[in-house]
């Protein structure tokens, strides 16, 4: 009993009612149209000339459907008024570095009809709750003013029906009730039609799984970005500091060469850093810094200033290889190179870049400290060798992490070189 009042009770039975009589009211101006068929055909029978009517007007009232903004519209308004937990249409924006996958195909012909059978659906339950619904509660108003002096004659579906000022007070309630009942059960037909009609389709839904497959993948590729970019730059400042600490008095113009390499790295990762949170917050953000082999001096040169003793080998033209290619061969070394520092014993770090025709080559050799022996401590997330084969994979490429003897540590990368890159 009281669950089938509580709806009664409600503010957004109401608030639907009236969304759905504001589709009544809309469809207004399309009606002289709809006449003019009947109009032109005036010798028919008035039921014919209704029913054409009728038809005509439902067609018109349907074609508005048809454009993609009145669905946006009304999906928009049924969230707010009636109260469905409705997406937004699919917008198909992938993330700048992303293709359309293949599956994001548009909706299908049955699609299409969806949002208009809505339109006509509101359309005709916005009039049975203006008609129905307003007939019920006028009946309900005035009744009560023929309680003491006057009869009412109704009649309803060809029947008369009296209502004397004895039962009036009965039935002026029972309209009012009426009335209610039906904006109930318009409002429940529009939020159980709702997310059929305007809800997803399954292109739709395809279209949305894959956005979110690709925001996934974006999130993951920048956290890789951050893994890297963050934790050489704090690697390095840290060894960096230590050397400038202690010839600070004795060497102060290699004190400020450090310093100044602290500088250069904290603002390279700050771009890095600031690039990722906007992209992460949803925000407008810039330009991504794009680092590539062409800046891999500038890295060896900030590890110099650490204090590490670096030995490059670059064979080929790698500053000629471009893309994605290059940017993920850059991150590579820089991920193994900030490992060499944090887990090296010192002594010299090999870089050898060999950048052939069919494929580039990349490697990074170390020594490592003997078990018990001493070494710097530096936190790990275990997440750098990982994240470097995940990368590697990505690229169809080939990866070799381990140690190489008994004092050195490799790692060995081979990228083919694709014309896509």
């Amino acid at each position: 009993m009281i669950r089938g009042i509580r709806p009664l009770l409600r503010g957004s039975t109401y608030t639907g009612a009236l969304f759905a009589c504001s589709g009544a009211l809309a469809s207004l101006p399309l009606l002289p149209f709809a006449m003019l068929p009947a109009l032109a055909w005036s010798s028919g029978p008035y039921g014919v000339h209704a029913a054409v009517t009728l038809l005509v007007w439902a067609v018109l009232i349907g074609a508005i459907g048809l454009a993609r903004t009145t669905r946006r519209a009304l999906v928009v308004a049924a969230r707010r008024l009636l109260g469905v937990p409705l997406p937004d249409p699919a917008a198909r924006r992938w993330p700048a570095n992303a293709a359309a996958p293949a599956n994001a195909a548009a909706p299908d012909g049955t699609d299409r009809w969806r949002t208009p059978l809505w339109l006509v659906l509101h359309v005709a339950l916005g009039w049975t709750a203006a008609l129905g619904g307003g007939v019920l509660l006028l009946m309900g108003v005035s009744l009560p003013g023929n309680w003491l002096d006057t009869e009412l004659r109704l009649s309803l579906f060809g029947h008369a029906v009296e209502v004397t000022d004895g039962w009036s007070w009965v039935a002026a309630p029972v309209c009012v009730l009426m009335a209610a009942v039906v904006a109930v059960a318009v409002t429940g037909a529009l939020r159980w039609l709702a997310p059929r009609l305007l809800g997803p389709s399954s292109a739709e839904r395809l279209a949305l799984a894959a956005e979110r497959e690709l925001r996934l993948a974006e999130r993951n590729r920048l956290a890789h970005e951050l893994h890297d970019s963050i934790g050489h730059t704090l690697t390095a400042a840290t060894i960096q500091a230590a050397v400038a600490g202690e010839v600070l008095s004795a060497d102060p113009v290699a004190a400020r060469a450090a310093m100044r390499s602290i500088e250069e790295s904290a603002r390279a990762a700050l771009e890095d850093l600031d690039y990722v949170l906007g992209v992460l917050r949803e925000e407008q953000a810039g330009t991504a810094p794009t680092r590539t082999l062409a800046d891999l001096p500038e890295l060896l040169d900030r590890l110099r200033h650490a204090g590490a003793v670096v030995e490059p080998e670059l064979l080929g033209e790698p500053a000629q290889v471009q893309g994605t290619l290059s940017r993920a061969a850059y991150r590579i070394l820089q991920e193994g190179l900030t490992n060499a520092l944090r887990h090296g014993a010192g002594g010299p770090i090999t870089v050898r870049v060999v950048a052939g025709a069919d494929g580039l080559e990349l490697g990074v050799v170390n020594r490592i400290a003997a078990v018990g022996g001493p070494g710097r401590a530096f936190p790990t997330s275990g997440h750098g060798l990982p994240g470097l084969a995940e990368r590697v994979r990505l690229l169809h490429g080939e990866i070799e992490a381990g140690p190489d003897g008994t004092q050195h540590w490799r790692l060995a990368v081979r990228l083919p070189v694709r014309s896509s890159a």
